[in-house]
Formats: structure tokens, sequence, C-alpha cells
């Protein structure tokens, strides 16, 4: 099955037909948040957002990595990786209607 991916544009029409605030506010207000929620990943590397859950920067070193297909071996460089962890009461909100 085909995934379907979310769009900026997407959801800001979502936003837009909820709420009738004009797309243009409403992009340059999303751009904000994400600028913000950048700003603090980068100067703490962690971002906790209650009842949302939590966004960790995390480190990776460098390592060496191999191609499956030829088996050729190259260098992996280090990197920044973003991870996110559901918060409990979100968790439940998307998991309301399943049995566990």
């Amino acid at each position: 099955m085909k995934r379907d991916n979310l769009k900026k544009k997407d959801i800001l029409k979502l936003i837009n037909k909820n709420t009738g605030m004009p797309i243009l506010y409403l992009n340059n207000f999303f751009d904000n948040i994400l600028l913000i929620i950048n700003d603090l990943l980068n100067r703490d590397k962690i971002l906790k957002i209650k009842d949302f859950g939590t966004f960790k920067v995390s480190k990776k070193l460098k390592r060496e990595g191999r191609n499956p297909k030829n088996k050729e071996k190259f260098i992996i460089k280090e990197r920044n990786v973003l991870t996110f962890k559901a918060s409990n009461n979100f968790n439940k909100k998307i998991n309301y209607d399943k049995k566990i």
C-alpha cells in the first residue's frame, strides 16, 4: 500500500478549513513555529511539548558502513539525528479505539 505524505500546504488548508484563518497568515505562523522548534533544538538538544511528546537531537559518530548489494565499504560521516517519542497522552489519543 502506498503511503500518502502530508505536505505543509495540506496542513495549512486543514487549519484554514477549521478556523477560517487566511493561508498567508497560517504559512507565516507555521514557519515561525518550525523556526522556534529548530532554534530550541539547536540550543538545548531536547524539546518537550506537554501532552504531545519529546524531540531529541543525538549525535551519531562516524562509522564504517557497507553497501549490501556490492559489499563495498565506506565511511558514514558524523551527523546529528532527530528522534521523537510521543507522550503517553498522545499515544492514548491515537490508540483510543484499539484493543491491546
